[in-house]
């Protein structure tokens, strides 16, 4: 599973077009547990797969998705930006994070 996870996690940075290194800072761990995390070799914690969910826009499940159209539908919520400040990071995630919640609501309310 985390070769699956770590799979998405890497699609995922590379759409935004963001290093490795930018994301294990916004993450707040080392760069080189984070490109453990996508290789497959280390479990990330949920914590951190739970932030990386917030800026990348996606469901936790969706980091467990095998499914590529799943993934590719993931890519959608892409953000590309140069130069991004740590409070820019915060601030794509939180709206991501909101928007994530409208959604879920809107298809309970919908479909409840």
């Amino acid at each position: 599973m985390n070769k699956v996870i770590g799979r998405n996690l890497k699609a995922l940075r590379e759409a935004n077009k963001f290093t490795q290194e930018r994301i294990a800072d916004y993450l707040g761990v080392k760069r080189s547990a984070y490109a453990n995390y996508e290789s497959g070799d280390r479990e990330a914690p949920i914590d951190i797969l739970e932030k990386a969910c917030d800026l990348f826009g996606c469901s936790l499940d969706m980091l467990f998705s095998e499914d590529k159209q799943a993934v590719n539908n993931m890519l959608i919520c892409a953000f590309r930006a140069d130069g991004l400040s740590d409070n820019d990071m915060k601030e794509i995630a939180t709206f991501k994070s909101v928007v994530m919640n409208y959604l879920k609501m809107d298809s309970l309310i919908n479909n409840g």
